[in-house]
């Protein structure tokens, strides 16, 4: 099982940081690996993924969200994991982006995978590219202010 705890500060307005990862199908521009995520209701997201060549679809529900503060899920079917971002105001221009997930490998390839560490070094190479994303910008390509606890 793999067990990623990480974080990164993004020069944007927390609420900026916050509506733009409530964009699911702007995800593929950032995560390594997602070809397609739609979003099929408020609290439901259907996900593509090709990793090392092993393409994978799941549905992941939305079981938390706080406008400002956080983004939970857990999967429904397919690829087994979970996971929370969190969003802390830093100032008036940054905020602290924190990803905690657990996931748990398919098969051989993807246990020697987490062992070596990647599933940790794709999760922090997401939020890079977050970063990159989000500053580039400066706004968020659309907003979902809903609250679902």
């Amino acid at each position: 099982m793999s067990d990623v705890v990480e974080n990164i500060d993004v020069a944007v307005p927390i609420q900026v940081a916050y509506n733009q990862w409530t964009q699911f199908e702007e995800f593929p521009q950032f995560m390594e690996g997602v070809e397609q995520v739609t979003q099929v209701g408020d609290d439901m997201t259907h996900w593509r993924i090709k990793i090392g060549g092993v393409e994978r679809e799941f549905d992941a529900r939305i079981t938390e969200q706080h406008p400002d503060e956080r983004v939970a899920w857990n999967s429904v079917s397919g690829t087994d994991h979970a996971g929370v971002v969190t969003f802390h105001r830093l100032d008036d221009a940054n905020t602290r982006v924190t990803l905690q997930m657990v996931t748990v490998p398919e098969g051989a390839l993807e246990t020697i995978g987490d062992k070596l560490g990647l599933v940790k070094a794709r999760a922090k190479g997401d939020l890079e590219r977050f970063k990159k994303f989000i500053e580039s910008r400066g706004t968020a390509t659309g907003a979902y202010r809903g609250d679902i606890s």
